[in-house]
């Protein structure tokens, strides 16, 4: 059974850090994208980064550059993302996913996780 696991969400306040991770298991995706997604109450989910399998290429939602950084370790299997600098505007739940394609698009992506609750306090 595929499956991909976030960590790391939390409580912190504005300009505070946290680093998510997210750990597949059931198959590798070393050759697979690897992205960050977010979906606040109400809200639409929207991109946030993403890395490409051999992790040459990154891309960033606007709101997030230079503030987040997305990385991977393809020997653990796993994608983080380090964020820095958080607003209370970054306070949603964030997902990871997987796809054959480096992209911004929700649909473009195969595997999701269940998600990490990110809260961020003004």
């Amino acid at each position: 059974q595929v499956q991909l696991v976030e960590s790391g969400g939390g409580l912190v306040q504005a300009g505070g850090s946290l680093r998510l991770s997210c750990s597949a298991s059931g198959r590798t995706f070393s050759s697979d994208a690897l992205g960050w997604f977010r979906q606040a109450p109400a809200k639409e989910r929207e991109f946030v980064a993403v890395i490409s399998w051999y992790g040459g290429n990154t891309a960033y939602a606007d709101s997030v550059k230079g503030r987040f950084t997305i990385s991977r370790d393809n020997a653990k299997n796993t994608v983080y993302l380090q964020m820095n600098s958080l607003e209370p505007e970054d306070t949603a739940v964030y997902y990871c996913a997987a796809g054959s394609l480096t992209t911004d698009w929700v649909s473009d992506y195969d595997y999701w996780g269940q998600g990490t609750q990110v809260t961020v306090s003004s």
